[in-house]
Formats: C-alpha cells, sequence, structure tokens
C-alpha cells in the first residue's frame, strides 16, 4: 500500500491521485473486515490502527479528484461504520460526496441550507464551517465566504487553514493588504511554513508591482529567502527570489530612493541583489536539469512549475537549458 496515501491528498500531484483511485478497488477489498459492521466478520479482520482510517479518508478524497464516485462512498461507508453519522468530520466528508453528486445550481443550494442548519445547532463545527465557506467560494459567492471564514476565526482564531484560505480569497479579489495580513497570521502559528513564506513573497511582489512600492520588494526579497533557507530545494522560492531581484536590478533609482522596507527591512544593494538573482538562477537551473533527467530525489516537483521555472531561464539567458 502506498505510503502516500498517509499524506494529505491536496498535497499530491493529478498522476498520483489518479494512482490511488486506480488502487482503490484492491486496497478496500483486501480490508473489507477491518470495518465491517458484522461483529463475526470484525473479529477475523487485520487489527484496527489509525492510520488505516487516515487512509480511508485521503482515499475517499483522491477518487473524489479523480472521478471515482463508487469507491469514494465506499471508502465514506467505512468511515460511517467506524465513527457514526456524528461525527463533525464524518458530517463535512457526507457534505463533500454530495457536493461531487450535486449536477447542478439547485442541488448544491440543498447542501449549503444543510450546511446551515448544522450550523444553527452546533455553531461551532469547524469541518461543516469550512465545508459552508468553500462552497460559498464555489458558487461565486465571495463576499459571503469571506464573512463564513472571519467568523470561523472569531471562535477559532489559531486556525492556520482558515487564515490560509482567507488570504487566497483577498487576493482573488486584489486586496493584497488583507492578504498579507492573513498571510502573516499564519506564520505567527507555522513560522517554519517554507511555501506560506514563499506564498506571502509571491503576494508581496505583485502587490509591489501594482503600487510600484519598492518597500514591498525588499520585503518579498526577505520572504522568498526564508523560504528558501528553510527549504533548500523549493522551487516557488528560488523563482520568487530571482523575480524579485531582477525587478529591483532593473530599477536602481527607486530602490534607492526606498532603501529600508515597511517592516524596517533593508533593501540589498545592487550588489547583493545581482548575487541573490545569480544564486536563485543557479539553482534553478540545477532543478530543472535535474528533474528533467529524472534523476531520483529530483522528482515530485509540479511539472507547470518546472515549465515555467525553465521558460524564466530562457528568458533570462536566451540560451535553452537541457
Amino acid at each position: 500500500m502506498s505510503s502516500s496515501l498517509l499524506h494529505p491528498p491536496s498535497h499530491l500531484s493529478q498522476a498520483t491521485a489518479l494512482h490511488h483511485s486506480q488502487e482503490a478497488p484492491s486496497i478496500l477489498g483486501r480490508s473489507t473486515g477491518a470495518v465491517s459492521s458484522s461483529l463475526f466478520q470484525s473479529l477475523l479482520s487485520a487489527p484496527e490502527t489509525a492510520e488505516l482510517w487516515t487512509i480511508y479518508e485521503n482515499l475517499l478524497l483522491s477518487c473524489l479528484r479523480t472521478g471515482d464516485d463508487d469507491s469514494a462512498h465506499e471508502c465514506l461507508g467505512r468511515l460511517v461504520n467506524r465513527f457514526g453519522n456524528d461525527n463533525e468530520r464524518i458530517m463535512a466528508l457526507k457534505g463533500l460526496l454530495k457536493e461531487a453528486d450535486a449536477n447542478d445550481a439547485a442541488t448544491l443550494n440543498v447542501v449549503l441550507r444543510e450546511y446551515e442548519q448544522i450550523l444553527q445547532d452546533t455553531p461551532t463545527n469547524i469541518p461543516i464551517c469550512k465545508r459552508r465557506a468553500a462552497l460559498l467560494r464555489s458558487i461565486g459567492r465571495i463576499s459571503d465566504s469571506v464573512t463564513a471564514l472571519t467568523s470561523l476565526l472569531d471562535f477559532s482564531p489559531t486556525d492556520a487553514e482558515a487564515w490560509a484560505e482567507l488570504a487566497d480569497l483577498y487576493f482573488s479579489q486584489g486586496l493584497y493588504s488583507q492578504a498579507i495580513f492573513a498571510l502573516e497570521e499564519v506564520l505567527v502559528l507555522q513560522p517554519n511554513a517554507w511555501n506560506v513564506h514563499a506564498r506571502l513573497g509571491e503576494i508581496l511582489f505583485v502587490a509591489a508591482k501594482s503600487s510600484e512600492n519598492p518597500g514591498q520588494l525588499g520585503e518579498a526579497i526577505k520572504r522568498f529567502s526564508r523560504s528558501i533557507e528553510l527549504c533548500d530545494d523549493y522551487l516557488r522560492g528560488y523563482y520568487g527570489l530571482k523575480l524579485a531581484a531582477k525587478q529591483l536590478l532593473s530599477n536602481p533609482q527607486a530602490a534607492s530612493q526606498s532603501r529600508t522596507g515597511s517592516d524596517g527591512f533593508a533593501i540589498p544593494d545592487a550588489a547583493t541583489l545581482g548575487k541573490l538573482d545569480e544564486m536563485a538562477t543557479e539553482k534553478l537551473a540545477e532543478i530543472v536539469r535535474r528533474n528533467s533527467a529524472g534523476e531520483k530525489g529530483w522528482q515530485g516537483y509540479d511539472m507547470a512549475e518546472v515549465k515555467a521555472a525553465r521558460e524564466l531561464l530562457e528568458k533570462d539567458s536566451g540560451a535553452v537549458i537541457r
């Protein structure tokens, strides 16, 4: 059984999710008795483990991503047999399957009303709060989704996932200051999350370009640098660092007039920016080259990101990276 079934499915590539979905019938077939409602069958089955239920939940989500609704429902049935219909996490998974089964807006609105009915009875049901916010976003009710998340954070202010989703919603609406604030809250809770540092750098980069604020570019440099300090093979960190460094190098006058970022971070001088650009270029070239060669330990990158890195390098140098 693949160990990747123990990882959050949102972090898996589409190819891996498809592989899991293809394996679902055999995985479910090997462990039928483990979650059987029959006491006799359960006694004959393999011992129950916490990993088993994680596998079922992640397998359910992978099956939904690839359209294998039958296996997803089978996984849900086993989870319901074990934890019951009143478990908050099970409620959210049941709602997720209803959303996946819905084929029109009217059906989705029925699911939304069911979420709202559950929250009337238990307003602090966090999984249902999150599903409601996600469903509101998916049907285009962005402001209602923001309100739902801010309400959730009122009673659960340490929920990093909710802060991250709120940041993404703000960013999608061009509300960069609010998105930056929300991601800073994520970093208060998860200070070593290199992907969040890089994401914050990306938003600062976009905000700086829209407002022509070199100070925010300097802060973006800091965030990208922290990202690759925490994970020295993180492609997005190097990609963003190169973009931000090149942007500052292309406008030295504006950078020199604003040598201090919005948080007091000093914008690097031209020599330092050149070294950062050179380092990022070398690392991106190594990632692209070794990933393309299929080297062990250099796989697992998102292929769209690898392609973007290759194009950036080719644009920068005028030479094809092989």
